[in-house]
């Protein structure tokens, strides 16, 4: 782990925060691209209405907005859970060139913990996967975030 790691992992901490304070699941990320912030982006799924709002999938949608190109292959993904089926899915199709995650997702998660999407190479691409760091800051957070989500479901 470098010490970008350690600090693009926190700017996308800091996303999944603003997604917690939004009453979303708190998950953020931030996409890279020669050691700048290109984009950055946390669950909107509650806000939008629509199951698709990751935070992986704003942040890829926001970058190739930006850069008027689908093709993100210098770039580096940062991301406080392991990306699901769906947005490991976009990733590879974006030709991400490589994936930090800081926890694994033992109910979704589709690079270590249920799926297994990029275990052998892939025709069109197959990006270089780290497990980052914060793991247990995001986790963390993950269950305070659920443990309320529970409270208020049995308050009312």
């Amino acid at each position: 782990m470098s010490k970008n790691d350690l600090y693009f992992m926190k700017k996308a901490f800091l996303e999944a925060k603003k997604a917690f304070n939004k009453n979303e699941v708190p998950i953020g990320a931030v996409l890279v691209k020669g050691g700048e912030i290109l984009s950055r982006g946390h669950n909107l799924c509650e806000t939008k209405q629509n199951a698709t709002f990751h935070a992986e999938m704003v942040c890829i949608n926001k970058a190739s907005a930006k850069i008027k190109n689908f093709r993100l292959s210098d770039c580096v993904l940062y991301t406080t859970l392991e990306p699901c089926l769906m947005c490991a899915g976009a990733l590879l199709l974006s030709r991400i060139k490589k994936i930090v995650y800081a926890a694994s997702d033992l109910r979704h998660g589709a690079i270590e913990s249920i799926y297994k999407v990029f275990e052998n190479p892939h025709p069109i691409h197959t990006p270089i996967l780290q497990k980052g760091p914060l793991a247990e800051e995001s986790s963390a957070l993950l269950k305070e975030f659920f443990k309320i989500q529970r409270r208020k479901k049995n308050e009312s």
